[in-house]
């Protein structure tokens, strides 16, 4: 009987005291029967495998934590397959790689995942290597047998009883059959008498096939099998041309021989038949065998295996040199193993090893590789986009390095070229891989409006930001995404920069969106403007805002302005100023019920612009809907703004009374005609009737729809009296006028544009013009009466116009042209609107041109002498039109001809009215419209020259000599600031005399226009004492995020500090700062700890009565019984005099995670 060891905490206990060999406790009956059940010491405890090798004879123990480690071999193989020419589908040898063969390589490579490359033979064969995963290849030879090569079919009987076994388990067989060949197998139906299996692929598949097949049927042949390992290269030398020999073989022995083709890399020769065919066939193979072998040679190079690639060459290019040479000799290459196969005649394997073996001494001595590890997730960014970073280091360090793709996930990159190079390249990978695990990516939110002002136009302003910080790459989102998500990476301390300042940007970018509009007359927004922009520039750089004015050919009279909020509502005051110093602007606020603004304002505001049309474009201001304010603002020349309050007054009273609505229609042609010019002939309609008609605007979509608003009556008779002039416009009428043919040119000129104007003006009226060079003077006019009468009236006073029309020369020296003419023209443009005249400037004077000749013959011309006081050519403006208006326009012209003053200004003050980069000059000159000239250092002069029109220059000056004395005056308060005192403050009174974040020093230094400043903190000033508090408490006096220390640093000024988890002492709390305040600070701090403590002692009071008491506990153990541990048979300390282990030791049963104790022996501690 076995014995059996229990092991508890009293067995050990036992065993440590020595109690074991006195223990006489006799198992009871069921411990026989249950003992055999019990796992033995060594089942449960398996011993590890021992190092030193068993002496012979010996069997080895079976262990079970030995285990047999295969060797890891690559998934990647390389085959190769050749079609010749004969079984070629495209045989055109012009396209190769081009054409539909190419085409078809694609689409494999594509489909399979394999890799494909093609090259030609001497013979016009094609050789096709194939790389990649086993399936992968498998899949891809496939395709190429069935796609590439042309197809044939053969048929093999096998007995009708093999066929199952050539289909296999759910066809399993039969498609790694097809797909291990490159064939189409068809075996024919169970109720088929017939026992042919039909092959289908190319040449050599069925005979791979065919081989498979009857190799199948010969192993489930009850007949005799012989199975002979031959080399594979000596097959061909046994099967013989056409497989002649083999044939010859088989009719001698009757015996069944088959030889796997050499497609197939098996070794075996099956022979079935006849025990004595058998052993017949098998003697003539080994003599055959035996003959070959002396004159055939199996040889091998040693090789690295990464020196193969180089050794093949690009596209097999050096192995084909060898190949061509020797072609009976086969060459070899396994992947993963450092040797190269050679097979062939003898001699000729000689020269190829020769041959081979010097490329690999060259290749040895002039390249070197490296590996190194980098994880996967940043191989993409060593590559780089499109290759940009990898490329660039292969160039420099002339390397080849190897990247694995994204599906292997492996960490291994290999370099391999130049040894120098090689080194060189594998720093700077290394350099990157650790610069790229110190990246961190960060995404902002940022709003997509946002994103364009950022970045800037063209990029300048993410560019300042990228420059800021070089290490950072900032990726915007697509603007067709829609998204809100920037990305920064790049250094961590870097990328957390850049994130603040990015959020500083955003944050004063949403401060700065604040956007307020200001209605401003038309007419006075080149005034807002001012000459070349100077006002609205100065506005916007001293409020800081952006302001859009419309463009000039809009009818929108609003100026929007943004920026923050308190900066746009400075901007618009001053806008609001300048319109209000320019015209007689006022504004007038007046009471309506809310209940009524909608209805006076009308459909799509076309009530309320219809009075601001009448009253002079007046601005009427409706308080915001739903507001519940009764306060409506006009603003407006002042006579407008009375006509207008009027007006509204009186619609409100008609709309609170009783209002009438009815609507018409008439062509758009017919408003203006309708309206008349300056409004007049809607004026009587109005004024008459007393109803107001609306016209619609260019923005609405019914452009015939004309409403008139009112009382029932009003309404009634505006509308017959519209209608009849609407019906008298319907009545189309022809008239003829006569115009002089010398002025038809006047109004066809320009495409018609007088003509146009014309029709605009008169209700769509159409003027006819005798065709050019009739010399008639009858011209048709066409269109409603009223409007051909009107049209023919304006034609005819711009008929005497033309002929009262008289030509004037201005004479004005060239080089003030330029002046006149005003920016883009506009000074020219605005004398042409006044006077109605034309006005023709000069061409420039070329000085390149020859001097005039003033005696002596050209052309057999005597050249009469030139008048020197005759004005230049080039000097005189030509002005065109009635004689009184050409009169004024020349004052008008000669009012524009700058002039210039000389103002006296102190030498030393020159840089200052000059300003930094010429700020201070600039400024004046585009605020008083002048050119100031300052002259040279070198010239120590006091003049400063003013040019401009005659009119600025008194203004101009008077601001030059303004600057002047403010500058004078900066002078001497610079030298009265200069003053300096210094006071004595006891530093305990400098926080209250500095005040909460500096407000009260700030309100002094602000009043008194004054600097202070305050010494540094001294130290000796402070003190810093410790004080025990109970751990227990700490949590409670600092409070939720921190809010109960906070408050206590604030009330008694100091600081704390808690102690760390882990630290020496966790009850020292150390408090610094003055010592009143610092023995303030400890009283309380104790007595907050009193008063917490009182509240934890409580709580522990209560949770004892919560917890279930120690002797309950313990009788519950009693009654479970004592536990008998873990049980096994045969224990050493069983069977033994030895020791049981010490459960309750560290060292014998350490905690994991806790240091071990080791036992103190005498020879010192031990090393390991």
């Amino acid at each position: 009987m076995s014995s059996v060891a229990v092991l508890t905490q009293e067995t050990f206990n036992a065993h440590r005291s020595g109690l074991l060999p006195e223990q006489a406790a006799v198992a009871g009956p069921s411990a026989g029967e249950d003992e055999e059940a019990l796992p033995t010491y060594k089942d449960a405890f398996p011993p590890l495998p021992e190092k030193a090798s068993q002496p012979e004879g010996t069997q080895e123990t079976s262990s079970a934590w030995a285990s047999k480690i295969r060797p890891l071999k690559s998934s990647i193989i390389t085959q190769v397959f050749h079609v010749p020419l004969e079984e070629r589908k495209y045989k055109d040898i012009n396209q190769f790689g081009e054409g539909d063969q190419a085409k078809v390589c694609v689409d494999i490579m594509h489909k399979t995942g394999a890799h494909l490359e093609l090259s030609l033979a001497k013979d016009q064969g094609l050789s096709i290597m194939v790389s990649g995963k086993l399936d992968a290849v498998m899949k891809a030879r496939k395709e190429i047998v069935s796609r590439l090569q042309t197809q044939a079919s053969a048929s093999v009987g096998i007995p009708k009883e093999h066929h199952r076994f050539v289909i296999g388990k759910n066809g399993e067989k039969l498609q790694e059959l097809e797909l291990k060949t490159a064939t189409k197998i068809q075996i024919p139906r169970p109720d088929d008498p017939s026992n042919q299996i039909k092959i289908s692929g190319t040449k050599e598949g069925l005979e791979k096939a065919k081989h498979e097949i009857l190799l199948i049927s010969a192993e489930q042949d009850k007949r005799a099998v012989e199975r002979v390992n031959i080399e594979k290269v000596y097959h061909p030398f046994i099967t013989g041309a056409y497989n002649k020999l083999v044939g010859e073989m088989m009719q001698e022995t009757g015996a069944r021989i088959n030889v796997p083709p050499q497609s197939v890399n098996k070794t075996e020769i099956v022979i079935t038949g006849e025990k004595e065919q058998v052993a017949l066939a098998v003697t003539k193979i080994k003599k055959v065998y035996e003959d070959k072998a002396n004159s055939y040679t199996v040889s091998s190079v040693s090789a690295p295996s990464w020196l193969h690639r180089f050794i093949i060459g690009k596209k097999g290019q050096n192995l084909a040199k060898i190949t061509q040479q020797m072609p009976k000799v086969h060459i070899e290459f396994t992947e993963g193993e450092d040797k190269i196969t050679l097979e062939g005649p003898t001699k000729d394997v000689q020269m190829a090893q020769g041959q081979i073996e010097a490329m690999v001494t060259d290749l040895v001595s002039r390249m070197d590789y490296a590996e190194i590890s980098v994880d996967p997730k940043f191989h993409r960014h060593l590559i780089g986009k499109g290759g940009v970073n990898i490329n660039r280091i292969k160039e420099v360090h002339k390397v080849t390095v190897r990247i694995p793709p994204d599906n292997e996930k492996s960490n291994l990159i290999r370099i391999e070229g130049d040894p120098q190079g090689v080194q060189e390249a594998k720093k700077e990978l290394l350099e990157l891989a650790s610069r790229m695990e110190n990246e961190r990516t960060k995404d902002l939110i940022i709003e997509q409006r946002f994103h364009r002002a950022i970045i800037g136009q063209k990029g300048e302003k993410i560019k300042e930001v990228r420059d800021k910080f070089p290490e950072v790459i900032i990726n915007f989102p697509d603007p067709a995404q829609k998204s809100d998500i920037v990305q920064l990476r790049g250094p961590r301390t870097e990328v957390e920069k850049c994130s603040k300042f990015m959020s500083k940007i955003v944050a004063e970018m949403v401060e700065n969106s604040y956007s307020v509009s200001v209605p401003i007359f038309k007419q006075f927004h080149r005034n807002i403007i001012g000459k070349g922009g100077s006002n609205i520039k100065k506005i916007r750089e001293e409020t800081n805002t952006k302001i859009d004015l419309p463009a000039e050919n809009s009818n929108s009279e609003m100026i929007v302005i943004t920026g923050k909020k308190a900066n746009c509502e400075a901007a618009r005051t001053r806008i609001l100023a300048i319109q209000k110093d320019l015209a007689n602007i006022s504004e007038v606020d007046v009471s309506i019920p809310s209940k009524l603004h909608n209805s006076l304002i009308g459909s799509k505001g076309r009530l309320v612009r219809s009075i601001m049309e009448e009253c002079g474009g007046v601005h009427i201001h409706f308080p915001t809907e739903g507001s519940g304010i009764d306060k409506v603002t006009i603003r407006g020349p002042a006579e407008e703004v009375a006509k207008a309050k009027q007006q509204l007054l009186a619609l409100a009273e008609e709309k609170q009374t009783k209002s009438h609505t009815v609507e018409l229609h008439a062509k758009p042609e017919y408003h203006k005609f309708l309206i008349g010019k300056g409004g007049g002939n809607i004026r009587k309609v109005r004024d008459s009737t007393g109803a107001r008609i609306i016209f619609p605007t260019p923005e609405d979509k019914d452009q015939e729809l004309i409403t008139v608003v009112g009382t029932e009556e009003a309404v009634r008779d505006a509308q017959k009296e519209l209608e009849e002039l609407i019906k008298s416009l319907d009545n189309v009428v022809e008239d003829t006028m006569n115009v002089d043919p010398k002025h038809h040119r006047y109004f066809v000129a320009r495409r018609g544009q007088v003509l146009r104007d014309l029709a605009d003006e008169y209700g769509g009226v159409m003027v006819s013009f005798p065709r050019t060079g009739s010399q008639s003077d009858k011209v048709t006019l066409k269109g409603a009466k009223e409007c051909v009468e009107a049209a023919k009236k304006r034609m005819q006073e711009i008929v005497e116009d033309l002929d009262a029309q008289v030509t004037m020369e201005c004479v004005i020296t060239q080089k003030f042209h330029r002046s006149i003419m005003g920016p883009k023209g506009s000074r020219i443009q605005q004398i042409t609107r006044d006077h109605n005249v034309q006005i023709k400037f000069p061409e420039r004077e070329d000085p390149q041109e020859a001097p005039v000749q003033e005696n002596g013959e050209a052309e057999g011309e005597v050249k009469e002498p030139v008048d020197p006081n005759a004005p230049k050519k080039c000097d005189v403006i030509i002005i065109s039109g009635r004689k009184e208006r050409c009169e004024a326009a020349i004052e008008a012209l000669k009012a524009l001809v700058p002039v210039t003053i000389e103002v006296e200004v102190p030498f030393e003050l020159h840089r200052y009215i000059i300003g930094q980069k010429g700020s201070g000059i600039r400024k004046m000159m585009e605020d008083f419209e002048v050119n100031i000239q300052v002259p040279a250092p070198e010239q120590q002069s006091d003049k400063i020259a003013i040019t401009g029109l005659a009119s600025l220059l008194d203004r101009a000056k008077e601001g030059l000599l303004e600057r002047v004395k403010e500058l004078q005056a900066e002078q001497e308060d610079r030298a009265l600031r200069s003053f300096k005192l210094t006071i004595t403050v006891d530093p305990k009174y400098h926080p209250k005399i500095i005040g909460r974040k500096g407000a009260i020093i700030t309100t002094i230094r602000t009043e008194h226009d004054v600097n202070i400043q305050f010494p540094e903190k001294n130290d000796e000033n402070q003190v810093c004492l410790c004080c025990l508090l109970s751990p227990r408490v700490h949590a409670r006096i600092i409070g939720a995020r921190g809010k109960g220390i906070r408050k206590i640093m604030e009330e008694f000024k100091v600081d704390l500090r808690f102690p760390q988890s882990g630290a020496a002492d966790p009850n020292l709390v150390t408090v610094t700062g003055r010592p009143e305040l610092v023995d303030e600070a400890i009283d309380h701090l104790l007595n907050l700890e009193e008063e917490y403590m009182a509240d934890v002692v409580e709580n522990e009071a209560k949770m004892a009565y919560m917890r279930p008491s120690g002797s309950s506990a313990a009788a519950a153990d009693e009654q479970r019984g004592p536990s008998k541990g873990f049980v096994v048979r045969e224990a050493p300390w069983a069977t033994a005099n030895e020791k049981a282990p010490d459960m309750s030791s560290s060292e014998d049963f350490p905690s994991f995670g806790a240091p071990v104790a080791t036992k103190a022996s005498p020879w010192g501690p031990k090393r390991f």
